[in-house]
């Protein structure tokens, strides 16, 4: 109907997903203090549409090697634990991929890892007792492509509990890698005003 009446919603709350509410869209209407061609509705509508829209424009389009760490720290199979342990401490980094010569992942090593060779070794004898990277990394390794989509990494850190992501290049070889901090910096810089 002409002209559109400017009713409030009896729902206040922010939409699902949507970074504004309908308190927020109250407020700008009525700083805007003019009539709108427009119902209400509508431009609430078409306001989600266009965070939608900028949502994909700044997030779905990035890549994983727009935001990786390049030239990650990296450990052999045969590295000595004492000083994949130093280089850890040094670099304060919390976790390291485990390289073949060809520097293909062949697993990752983090303090977890370490903390759970620590129990696992009390009580055992000297000729057990885990000596290089290898013997205490763990093998099955989550990595992801240098092109894939950066968004499509969100359900691994959020739901499935990985906190670094290796990033490999078309060879298979270790590219880079992605951490939690490297996710979240992203983000903020695609959201922030």
């Amino acid at each position: 109907r002409y002209p559109h009446t400017q009713e409030t919603p009896r729902s206040a709350g922010a939409a699902s997903g949507s970074r504004s509410s309908s308190q927020d869209l109250d407020v700008a209407l009525a700083r805007y203090n003019q009539v709108l061609d427009v119902s209400r509705d509508d431009l609430e509508a078409l306001l989600h549409h266009a965070e939608l829209a900028a949502y994909q424009r700044n997030l779905g389009e990035l890549r994983c090697e727009d935001i990786m760490t390049r030239q990650p720290f990296a450990a052999e199979f045969g590295t000595p634990l004492r000083d994949a342990w130093a280089l850890m401490r040094r670099e304060k980094v919390k976790a390291l991929p485990v390289v073949d010569k060809a520097r293909r992942i062949v697993g990752i090593e983090s303090v977890g890892d370490r903390l759970r060779a620590l129990v696992r070794r009390a009580g055992a004898v000297a000729s057990e007792k885990p000596e290089v990277v290898g013997q205490i990394m763990t093998r099955q390794v989550r990595v992801a492509s240098a092109h894939r989509y950066m968004i499509e990494l969100v359900p691994l850190f959020s739901d499935g509990g990985h906190h670094h992501i290796p990033i490999i290049d078309a060879d298979q070889r270790l590219a880079g890698i992605i951490t939690q901090t490297d996710l979240v910096r992203a983000l903020y810089r695609a959201v922030k005003p």
